[in-house]
């Protein structure tokens, strides 16, 4: 086993090409295992009845690949704080946790492949928490690569041997690191937002897939309508209060990051699809003239319900947000033709017989319900891929760099401001307790926040914890 002496790199550029090389690397798992330190609040598998006793699912999982090493995972950086994690993907199979009976077959499928993601914190909030890798290598070029880049000093590439990554020796990031540009972004991804839980909330209950009888079937086994693993979970604690007096969980501030605008401080302010429905709307029974006494977005794969704007009231004040949600909804519901629903959908990409058939859906023109559900569900991947994108291009990397250094890149122009500051120039902006202590940077038309706040993390590992 070599380790490296030095880097040429920082380690958001490491995992990158860890990421993009990861078909060619696996991960000595105990080692990462032994040495790893858990961030957060430890959540056990179960549920808790009124007296709080647990009741642990009636199915456990078992793995399939117990050997020493797994596949590379897959990172993500953390969309509000320096933090990077590392999801490992491993195969198991479902059994009985009385007697260990296998499960076969659920709803029509064979449930031998099965898979569960272990999350790993390798940066929490500017703290590098996981101090090496220990891979095997299966490709020369990405030997060469990491070689290099002053990763592994080992002189001829061998694929049997051992190499310890060093990540806490590296900088997170450069200094001179190339950043894009998110002015006027804000909006963009607003409206995505909203349009995004507006079509999650009409797909709640609803799969293009699979039949209700086989969601309920996949329920009970714990599992999603994507036939991913789904055991509901708890805090290992009944009381924080107790639990913080007796040392089982601790505390510790961390520092959230958040892009906005001048009218809406961060994404943080928009409302859930069905609160804003409720909020602005009313649903009635078509047949009976009935209203109903809330509104939600499952209301309209029935036929006999319509909805109604509200009567502007003075007991509610209007916010920008509603001023920026209220188009969208009022474009969706078919009350206005503003051209705000199709000009989203046609920006990432859902076109051809999907778009038409939300189009009808809008109009109120009669549509087969499987194909609309079809509709949802691609619309559903469109606005989630390009929001992610968005992210993990131009805000993520931003984030982590404010995150990990405390400061702006050079390149990007902002002006420090204190929210009393910030409230006396911009009166719409609302601010919550932890947000009125923050510290903002102007950037063009653009807010960026950081804010201080509160977390706990458990202090030891609990027996059933899910990772």
């Amino acid at each position: 086993m070599t380790e490296q002496t030095g880097a040429f790199l920082s380690l958001l550029e490491l995992i990158k090409i860890l990421e993009e090389h990861r078909n060619s690397i696996i991960i000595n798992f105990k080692h990462l295992q032994e040495n790893y330190q858990h961030q957060g609040i430890k959540r056990i598998k179960g549920v808790r009845d009124s007296k709080g006793n647990l009741i642990e699912p009636w199915l456990k999982t078992q793995y399939i690949d117990a050997g020493e090493y797994v596949d590379m995972g897959t990172f993500e950086l953390n969309r509000n704080t320096a933090t990077i994690n590392m999801l490992i993907k491993r195969r198991v199979k479902l059994v009985a946790a009385e007697d260990k009976t296998p499960i076969i077959e659920v709803a029509g499928l064979l449930a031998n492949d099965l898979y569960t993601f272990n999350n790993y914190t390798v940066v929490s909030d500017g703290e590098v928490n996981i101090r090496s890798l220990r891979v095997k290598i299966s490709a020369k070029k990405t030997f060469d690569l990491l070689k290099a880049k002053g990763v592994v000093l080992a002189e001829k590439f061998d694929f049997s041997s051992e190499y310890e990554i060093l990540l806490d020796n590296l900088p997170l990031v450069t200094f001179d690191a190339h950043f894009n540009n998110v002015d006027g972004l804000f909006y963009e991804l607003a409206q995505m937002k909203v349009l995004l839980s507006i079509i999650r909330a009409h797909l709640k209950q609803k799969s293009d897939v699979y039949i209700p009888d086989q969601l309920d079937e996949l329920q009970k086994h714990y599992l999603s309508k994507n036939v991913y693993l789904n055991f509901p979970t708890t805090n290992e604690y009944t009381d924080i209060n107790t639990a913080l007096a007796t040392g089982v969980i601790d505390t510790r501030v961390s520092y959230k990051i958040d892009i906005g605008s001048r009218d809406i401080l961060n994404f943080g302010k928009l409302m859930s699809a069905n609160r804003f429905l409720d909020r602005m709307y009313r649903a009635y029974n078509s047949e009976t003239g009935e209203a109903f006494q809330k509104a939600i977005f499952e209301m309209t794969w029935e036929e006999n319900i319509y909805f109604q704007r509200k009567s502007p009231s003075a007991r509610m004040k209007i916010t920008a947000v509603d001023d920026l949600m209220a188009p969208i909804f009022d474009d969706f519901l078919g009350f206005e033709n503003n051209g705000i629903v199709s000009a989203i959908l046609n920006k990432v990409g859902l076109n051809g017989a999907d778009h038409k058939i939300l189009e009808a859906k809008r109009n109120g023109i009669s549509v087969n319900k499987e194909e609309t559900v079809a509709a949802f569900t691609a619309a559903n991947t469109k606005l989630s891929h390009h929001i992610d994108r968005v992210y993990r291009e131009n805000i993520s990397p931003l984030i982590f760099y404010i995150g990990s250094t405390g400061i702006l890149p050079d390149q990007i122009d902002g002006k420090v401001v204190s929210a009393i500051e910030l409230a006396a120039k911009y009166p719409n902006l609302q601010f919550s307790e932890d947000e009125k202590n923050g510290t903002f940077f102007e950037v063009g038309n653009s807010i960026i926040g950081v804010y201080a706040k509160t977390e706990y993390y458990s202090t030891r590992i609990p027996t059933n914890v899910e990772t």
